[in-house]
């Protein structure tokens, strides 16, 4: 039997743990490799279609080359090659994949702990192609679906005022999250999906090339504050996933206070090993949550029913989330 979000223990008591433990689900999941996605049981599954008022279909991902450039150093767009054996036949592959170059999700695989170590203190050496540990398959044989929520944090502070500032790569508190949730009277329920829409992939896609070559050199890019708090909340929310439309769902650099300088220094103090590596909480980044957004404000319905199916490769430490909503 399954337990119920409501039996497992807060983020203080977490902290409390001991040892290896302290700070982290290791251990908690009565199915070990699946993470915070856990925290969506069946019966949230049932209650979600009631998300579904206007029989409207969004998808979530953009495309695989829309990133051409992005802001990652590393990943390029993949080259779309089709060929044929006789003149009635075509078949096509993509060559320089990167999965995580557009729309993603993160596997509890794409981040280690400096301190800790992977995922419920999986050894390192099973963290390689061909091993099946912390794999993305986990969410690809059995989909993350369920009630999300978006927090529309773009039109939040544009009717404030003063827009997010996206050439500065603004930091997002998590007071700013919970006024725009409080604005749009929103009740977060456990093992929802959180959707931050802040607007960052439009902006940044809309840009001539040479001014997103330069955004990509700043190494500034809009995204969630790193703190204690926000990773508390999201744990004591019982959050199932965190997805957002900007590059590494956190502000990019960490902010100069991040309690996570010293733990996470590999990261320069971001939150990834946090979420990923001790709460088994995925996230998601690069989503195109524009379109959604702009029909919630018309409809005044902030919940959708979304299903997150990731490509099913063993092992695989990411992947483009094929994430699709309903309202």
């Amino acid at each position: 039997m399954k337990e119920s979000p409501a039996d497992y223990p807060s983020y203080a008591q977490l902290l409390r743990r001991e040892g290896r433990l302290a700070g982290t689900s290791w251990e908690l999941f009565p199915e070990k490799d699946r993470g915070t996605p856990s925290f969506i049981t069946p019966e949230a599954v049932l209650a979600a279609k009631e998300c579904i008022r206007t029989g409207t279909v969004f998808g979530l991902d953009y495309a695989a080359d829309d990133f051409d450039p992005g802001m990652s150093l590393k990943r390029g767009a993949p080259r779309h090659i089709i060929y044929s054996a006789h003149p009635a036949h075509r078949d096509d592959y993509l060559d320089g994949y990167y999965l995580q170059g557009s729309t993603q999700i993160d596997g509890l695989r794409h981040r280690r702990a400096d301190d800790v170590g992977f995922y419920n203190g999986t050894p390192d050496h099973l963290v390689c192609e061909g091993t099946p540990e912390l794999g993305i398959q986990e969410w690809a044989e059995q989909p993350i679906v369920g009630r999300a929520v978006l927090v529309d944090l773009e039109g939040y502070r544009a009717a404030q005022g003063f827009p997010i500032d996206h050439p500065a790569g603004e930091p997002l508190g998590l007071g700013l999250i919970q006024a725009a949730i409080e604005a749009q009277s929103l009740e977060i329920r456990p093992g929802d999906i959180l959707l931050l829409h802040t607007g960052w992939c439009e902006w940044f896609l809309g840009l001539p090339l040479e001014e997103k070559r330069e955004v990509r050199s700043s190494r500034k890019a809009t995204g969630v504050e790193q703190s204690g708090e926000f990773v508390a909340w999201a744990w004591d929310n019982r959050l199932a996933l965190l997805a957002a439309d900007n590059f590494a769902f956190e502000c990019l650099p960490a902010v100069p206070g991040s309690p996570f300088l010293e733990s996470a220094p590999n990261d320069n103090g971001m939150m990834h090993q946090q979420l990923l590596a001790k709460l088994g909480m995925p996230l998601g980044e690069l989503w195109r949550l524009g379109p959604l957004a702009r029909h919630m404000r018309t409809t005044g319905a902030w919940e959708a029913f979304v299903s997150v199916k990731p490509l099913n490769i063993v092992g695989g430490t990411g992947s483009p989330a094929n994430a699709t909503a309903l309202t």
